[in-house]
């Protein structure tokens, strides 16, 4: 079960983007794409037969998946624990103990 998914709501606890909140949007293999996290610039050539047109790029990059934390209700970074709960396998926020819905 992984602790994080796509739609989750993460803050970035290390790295220059850190205190950065956003929303997974991707998951790759242990790595994840976050809005307006890890942004870059990248240079784009034109391509006429497709219609785009070249120039900078903003780009959001992979971040690994150990930089970021789950926000709690309080706006903070709450670690992701794993219970059962009624015979099923159910994510929790460590720092409230409240159930994440699935």
């Amino acid at each position: 079960m992984n602790k994080i998914r796509k739609g989750d709501q993460v803050v970035v606890i290390t790295g220059r983007d850190k205190g950065k909140k956003g929303t997974v949007t991707e998951i790759l293999e242990c790595k994840l794409l976050v809005d307006g996290v890890n942004v870059y610039k990248k240079n784009v050539k034109p391509n006429p037969s497709t219609g785009a047109t070249g120039g900078v790029v903003d780009k959001t990059m992979p971040i690994q998946v150990s930089n970021v934390a789950l926000v709690d209700a309080n706006g903070k970074p709450s670690r992701v624990g794993i219970k059962v709960a009624d015979g099923k396998k159910v994510r929790y926020l460590k720092t409230t103990g409240a159930v994440i819905a699935a």
